[in-house]
């Protein structure tokens, strides 16, 4: 069966795309949920207007995510901790600590959701955080823990 989504489904696509999917999968989920349409003629330009609008926010999304990056690649975080004589932390630094060191120095607003690396910073010295701010845009951020 032809459908339109209405929605992004992960894993079978973005909203707007025509796909060709089974029946049931069709007529059981996607078009009772709300997150895809039958496809008619009429609804393929409605289609074509989704694409294109949803291809309009993920221009200025990248955008803004690349002006992002720009201003925190040069920049270093720094994020005081409590550590021991060889250097190693009493707690460790987790994304949350990362993102809220980086709201309070430059400004800006992260996602810890953002930040790839699942592993927290155990020592101190200088790390790099990899962080995700869309699906193009992936750099790694300075971040150096001090003595508190």
């Amino acid at each position: 069966m032809k459908i339109v989504l209405r929605a992004d489904v992960a894993r079978l696509g973005k909203r707007g795309d025509i796909l060709d999917v089974a029946d049931g999968y069709a007529r059981n989920h996607l078009v009772p949920s709300g997150a895809a349409i039958p496809a008619t003629a009429g609804v393929s330009a409605q289609a074509a207007a989704m694409r294109r609008s949803r291809d309009r926010r993920d221009a200025r999304d990248r955008e803004g995510a690349e002006s992002v990056a720009q201003r925190l690649v040069p920049a270093v975080v720094t994020i005081p901790a409590r550590a021991g004589r060889e250097g190693r932390l009493f707690g460790s630094i987790t994304p949350s600590d990362v993102v809220e060191a980086v709201q309070r120095q430059t400004g800006i607003e992260l996602d810890r959701r953002r930040i790839l690396d699942s592993e927290p910073i155990k020592s101190l010295g200088t790390h790099e955080v990899a962080v995700k701010l869309h699906a193009d845009v992936e750099f790694r951020l300075t971040v150096e823990v001090v003595p508190a």
